[in-house]
């Protein structure tokens, strides 16, 4: 009976992933931001810790790594995705626009898209075991929801907004699938050598955090994504 109950945890935090992406889709719908980024960042604690318990209590599985990919779509797929959708929706400046307008915001969910096929690789790549090749679909959620949530009245203050943020959907969905390597705060060691571009991004993340508070995650995934590309051509 314990152990019929070990199995299930990993999958249980899994679900709760997905209930919990479910619910930030909801309030990114009714515009309510700071509800959609909360949920997403719950979301992104249980995918933290499903795969962690997975490996501790050694009942890894093949439906268990399916279903970990279906719930990380709704989390940090759909659920930035309708912040985006919503964001568009309700500028002011939609309407000069005609009947692009009306169609326009709809480009949001071409990111939910690439973050189902950025999972689908992820899935298949043997490569990623101890890093990333392209930008994580959590780095993705995050810095989007953050981004809205705490610049929204930066955002809808300039006319030439809407085609910011479009171009900026194309190009983060574009990067979660590009060849471009990236690290991951994983530490085989705790000791300075090896591991210096992860010590220099933590601190420095933090930095970032307390200077921007609501949109300090926008800064730090901004952050990460040029430290990754840097240190890339460095290697190169």
């Amino acid at each position: 009976m314990a152990n019929c109950i070990t199995r299930q945890i990993p999958n249980t935090l899994t679900c709760c992933n997905l209930v919990s992406g479910c619910i930030a889709v909801s309030y990114a719908f009714m515009g309510r931001y700071e509800m959609a980024f909360l949920f997403i960042v719950i979301g992104a604690v249980f995918d933290f810790f499903d795969g962690m318990s997975a490996r501790l209590l050694g009942v890894s599985s093949p439906i268990g790594k399916e279903l970990d990919s279906l719930a990380d779509c709704i989390t940090f797929g759909l659920a930035p995705s309708a912040v985006i959708y919503t964001f568009l929706d309700t500028q002011d400046c939609m309407s000069s626009l005609g009947a692009v307008g009306g169609y326009l915001p709809y480009v949001a969910f071409v990111m939910a898209a690439f973050s189902a096929l950025r999972l689908a690789k992820f899935n298949l790549d043997e490569r990623q075991t101890t890093s990333f090749i392209g930008m994580p679909t959590p780095a993705n959620a995050l810095f989007w929801a953050s981004l809205v949530t705490g610049s929204e009245a930066w955002l809808s203050s300039s006319p030439y907004i809407v085609a910011g943020v479009v171009a900026m959907v194309l190009v983060c969905s574009w990067l979660m699938v590009a060849e471009i390597p990236m690290f991951a705060l994983k530490f085989k060691t705790w000791g300075w050598r090896g591991n210096e571009l992860k010590y220099v991004f933590v601190v420095t993340s933090v930095v970032l955090l307390l200077m921007f508070r609501m949109s300090g995650f926008a800064a730090v995934i901004a952050w990460y994504v040029a430290l990754s590309v840097f240190s890339d051509m460095r290697k190169g």
